[in-house]
């Protein structure tokens, strides 16, 4: 970690009468992985687009590399995967790649853009043509174009399978150890929980929490107890010690509880069962802290 990359003061934006952002402040040092997180409307996509400048601000100010996002832009050092963002279909996919090249003064090159991104062997093909998958990978190729030391993605994986997503995180950790920087908007909570460094948590335009994935979900104050029941009845296991909710998800069933060695003993007095995990989640955590809008 060094400088830093991603400075927001006192951010502010309203649209009419909704106010989207109420005074942000963030700061993302170089070589991070950050995950921003939020239920809808919260203001994650309102601050990635003041970040890059597409947005103004009513209030607060914003700096990328120290300068305006408009220059860090226009310098190639920051690149952006959006959500809807429009393609030339009958383009291939290394035309698109060499369109973006062009735009900047220090380009990636473009057999290292194909192979970060997964795309050597459909670097010929046409992206009307392509996956689901295959096409959110050639917008992550655009976002690389510039030979970027900031990424800003919103919801990378859509559409990606398991395989491909996997790929995917393990490129942008290693983009990451270069000295680059990574933040990342998702609905995916296990990504964050497993890929991101640190978690930032909007919820009505403000910051209710930030911290390591492993600070965040202990805010939850539970845990999760997950078992296989082989076919056996799964009645009264809410009445289990410290069990807040059941989840049944066909011979697996996943209890959310206040106290897990309550549960588990519980549990083991009353019936059998296989392949026991205990963890601690962070959706409950998410869930927490967007409900109540309070900063922790």
């Amino acid at each position: 970690m060094g400088d830093i990359v991603v400075r927001l003061t006192g951010l502010t934006r309203s649209f009419g009468l909704v106010r989207a952002l109420t005074g942000i402040d963030l700061s993302i040092p170089r070589g991070s992985i950050l995950a921003l997180l939020g239920p809808n409307g919260a203001g994650k996509t309102t601050a990635i687009s003041i970040m890059l400048g597409l947005t103004p601000a009513d209030a607060g100010t914003v700096t990328l590399f120290g300068g305006s996002p408009t220059e860090a832009v226009r310098a190639g050092r920051i690149g952006a995967m959006l959500q809807g963002a429009g393609v030339v279909p009958a383009a291939t996919v290394r035309e698109t790649i060499e369109l973006a090249r062009a735009l900047y003064p220090r380009p990636s090159a473009t057999d290292r853009i194909l192979s970060t991104a997964g795309l050597t062997d459909q670097a010929d093909r046409r992206l009307d043509r392509l996956s689901g998958g295959e096409a959110q990978r050639a917008r992550f190729a655009f976002a690389l174009a510039g030979g970027p030391e900031l990424l800003i993605l919103d919801e990378p994986t859509a559409s990606m399978d398991v395989a491909a997503r996997r790929e995917f995180w393990a490129s942008l950790r290693r983009y990451a150890a270069e000295g680059n920087t990574v933040l990342f908007s998702t609905h995916q909570l296990h990504e964050a929980d497993e890929y991101a460094e640190r978690v930032v948590v909007l919820a009505a335009g403000r910051v209710v929490a930030d911290a390591p994935p492993a600070q965040i979900r202990a805010l939850a104050g539970s845990r999760t107890v997950a078992f296989d029941v082989g076919g056996a009845p799964v009645t009264g296991l809410d009445l289990l010690p410290g069990v807040r909710s059941v989840e049944v998800r066909g011979d697996r069933v996943v209890l959310t509880t206040d106290d897990a060695d309550a549960t588990v003993i519980a549990l083991a007095g009353t019936r059998g069962f296989r392949g026991l995990e205990v963890s601690v989640a962070l959706e409950p955590a998410f869930l927490t802290l967007t409900a109540t809008g309070e900063e922790h």
